[in-house]
């Protein structure tokens, strides 16, 4: 009996040294690819902005709405396409935890690359802070019109296409709950 119990035992200790614990990317930024001109980098971290180095292999992002496997190594992979201009990067990732999205605008400025996290709540700041200026002062509507104007000619010339825009104030809905 004691000899049943103990190769019983023994199996389940070697049961559980056997699963090998998933990787999975639940943050990431975007930086410039410092091997390559005018090109970024999906670097995945964890919550304090340290580099996850534990997360090797081809993960499915979507960036602009295209389908890309990227691989990682070293917690690293490159957005192999080549940056003409400043444009927004919309990049989403989905695993088992759900789906993680987040908006950068990538400025660039004598080849140096720039990612700026757009937050979604400053997406929904600036058209409100225009309506209520414009709803407070008569006389600041057209003025209002103007740049809210402004605002949607800038976000689709960089590549922010309406759909873009909502969908990312959307996920950043959805993360609040």
């Amino acid at each position: 009996m004691k000899k049943i119990l103990f190769v019983v035992l023994l199996i389940m200790c070697a049961g559980s040294f056997a699963f090998a614990d998933t990787i999975t990317i639940k943050q990431f930024v975007i930086k410039e690819n410092p091997f390559a001109d005018s090109e970024v980098a999906v670097v995945a971290v964890d919550t304090a902005g340290n580099v996850q180095e534990k997360v090797e292999g081809v993960f499915a992002f979507t960036i602009n709405g295209f389908q890309e496997q990227m691989r990682f190594e070293k917690g690293t992979a490159f957005y192999r396409h080549k940056l003409d201009k400043s444009a927004f990067f919309y990049v989403k990732h989905f695993n088992n935890d759900g789906m993680h999205a987040m908006l950068y605008y990538i400025y660039k400025q004598d080849g140096k690359l720039r990612p700026i996290h757009v937050s979604w709540m400053l997406l929904v700041i600036i058209p409100l802070a225009l309506v209520l200026l414009g709803y407070m002062f008569k006389r600041f509507i057209i003025i209002a019109i103007v740049i809210f104007c402004i605002f949607l000619y800038f976000n689709h010339h960089n590549g922010l296409t309406v759909p873009t825009f909502f969908e990312s104030i959307f996920d950043g809905l959805r993360g609040l709950f």
